[in-house]
């Protein structure tokens, strides 16, 4: 898995200089082939056999935000919680503040400890997050966008490239949950919508 996320951060980073709808549909097409792709899908078998693509919401520069990056520091590492036993290290690394549909809002991103070891991910880090539309139109329990360490305080928050956790499709994956503090109080209607009805 985190093989294919480095492909694909190369790929968002070659696609850099167009416009975010440009990334984002870059982003879609990566990730319906390789969930088609056999050596590379979290579907289930069952599933595959039938698989034709992900449904997302439309792409839309609506869900497109600038958002400030505020550093935070001295933070401890801490277990993360999963979808099983499992408990990961991460380390809250930032705050994203932004606004969407006239709300304040804000999103806490993190940093996996372990992974942050791995060639080419020191710089990764992860935001899960939650919204209106889980459980309805999207995945119960959130989604996830993945993110490098901005080089500024000013960054793009782009939510149609929000995906949904392993744990949408196979029971057998380990999954982080979503933090309570990044339940966002409005409808992300961009990204990956839920896999089953």
């Amino acid at each position: 898995m985190y093989k294919l996320l480095f492909v694909l951060f190369f790929t968002l980073s070659f696609f850099g200089q167009e416009s975010e709808i440009k990334i984002a549909e870059t982003f879609q097409n990566h990730l319906n082939k390789e969930y088609a792709d056999s050596l590379t899908s979290p579907l289930m078998a069952e599933d595959l056999v039938h698989f034709k693509g992900l449904d997302f919401y439309p792409i839309t520069s609506d869900y497109v935000v600038s958002a400030k990056f505020v550093i935070t520091k001295k933070e401890k590492p801490f277990k993360m919680k999963t979808s099983t036993a499992r408990t990961p290290m991460y380390k809250k690394y930032g705050t994203l503040y932004f606004e969407l549909e006239g709300k304040q809002l804000q999103l806490n991103v993190y940093q996996n400890i372990e992974l942050s070891k791995k060639p080419g991910f020191k710089d990764y880090l992860f935001l899960p997050f939650s919204d209106l539309t889980n459980g309805k139109e999207s995945y119960i329990g959130g989604r996830y966008i993945d993110f490098r360490i901005p080089k500024s305080d000013t960054v793009i928050l782009n939510f149609n490239l929000a995906y949904n956790p392993y744990c949408a499709y196979n029971y057998k994956y380990s999954c982080p949950i979503v933090p309570l503090e990044n339940d966002l109080d409005v409808a992300i209607k961009s990204g990956v919508k839920k896999f089953h009805d």
